[in-house]
């Protein structure tokens, strides 16, 4: 059976074929498009079925946004999905539409000892729940519960809940940002554009300066990613002290993620921010936010989180989504 998937962010999507002889994922033939080039992602996917000319007989597509009913309005880019729509144009059926966060959940399973980095060993509990939060171009969570013999993920849109702030500096962190957005999510904080939020409050509050390298940088290419530069390199105090308050701010987020669906079986922190900024991770300041819980601290010392290392992890859950997928 050959499987068309793919994984849709507000940066790149991903699409891919897969043999599924003898019930492996093969990869046949892969590629990368830009998502904000594209006028939608009935356009990316008619584009590369039509320049590899091959017929899928399932396909599932893993995309940032709530599904309701095989559709979604992408909170990150103008678009709207409809399964209905892509399975249309690819002479199908169906079209499996989940969400983005989900299908990194099929994913895990998938992985290999080498694709994850860990921040905390814990102890893990194999029949436990786990979760997902990732941040990226926004910041996505799932969690994924024990079925008896695989984890079954459940969608959320976690991330757009609201930003709570722990500290006077959090505090006025917020009001900062309610002055421009009304109500602020976690999101805002948690994220690529999050990252530059952060930057952009200790700059205009007065905390740091600015300097004219960064601010070049910037201007030339992706800001988040030359504050992060910037901060790694010990080039700037002031992207040094943003990307530090990103990392407590990542760390007790993915601490309340854990509370609330308590993650036995671990955390997983996904997304293409973690892995270009491991080592800032893998420093105190995520797992001392992560673990600062009060009572319930000894109770997250012990969960298990692990950064997911595999860029492809969302589009092998995808294809695993499709492959055990029943049709009726």
């Amino acid at each position: 059976m050959l499987i068309l998937a793919g994984d849709i962010g507000g940066t790149s999507t991903r699409l891919a074929y897969f043999d599924t002889a003898d019930g492996k994922l093969t990869p046949v033939v892969e590629d990368r498009f830009s998502s904000r080039d594209a006028g939608g992602l009935e356009e990316i996917v008619g584009r590369f079925a039509r320049e590899h000319g091959l017929k899928a007989e399932r396909a599932c597509f893993g995309i940032a946004g709530p599904v309701r009913q095989g559709t979604v309005k992408t909170p990150n880019l103008p678009w709207s999905v409809d399964a209905c729509e892509l399975a249309r144009g690819l002479g199908l059926g169906e079209v499996q539409l989940i969400n983005d966060l989900e299908a990194n959940a099929y994913g895990i399973d998938a992985l290999l000892p080498e694709d994850f980095a860990v921040l905390n060993p814990g102890c893990p509990d194999p029949a436990g729940p786990i979760a997902v939060v990732s941040a990226g171009t926004g910041l996505g969570e799932v969690l994924a519960y024990w079925d008896g013999s695989v984890h079954r993920p459940l969608p959320s849109e976690g991330g757009h809940a609201d930003f709570a702030p722990r500290n006077e500096l959090e505090t006025a962190l917020l009001l900062h940002l309610r002055s421009e957005h009304g109500r602020v999510s976690t999101e805002r904080v948690v994220s690529g554009p999050g990252l530059y939020n952060i930057y952009r409050f200790l700059r205009d509050a007065g905390h740091f300066r600015e300097t004219p390298a960064v601010a070049e940088a910037m201007r030339q290419g992706d800001r988040s990613a030359a504050i992060a530069k910037a901060a790694l390199a010990g080039e700037c105090t002031l992207c040094d002290k943003a990307l530090d308050l990103f990392v407590s701010l990542y760390g007790a987020e993915a601490g309340n993620v854990a509370l609330r669906v308590l993650a036995t079986g671990g955390i997983y922190l996904g997304g293409g921010i973690a892995p270009k900024i491991i080592e800032r991770l893998k420093g105190p300041g995520f797992m001392l936010a992560f673990c600062a819980k009060g009572r319930l601290s000894p109770l997250l010392e012990n969960v298990p989180v692990r950064v997911i290392l595999n860029d492809r992890t969302a589009l092998f859950g995808a294809a695993r989504c499709a492959m055990c997928h029943k049709t009726e």
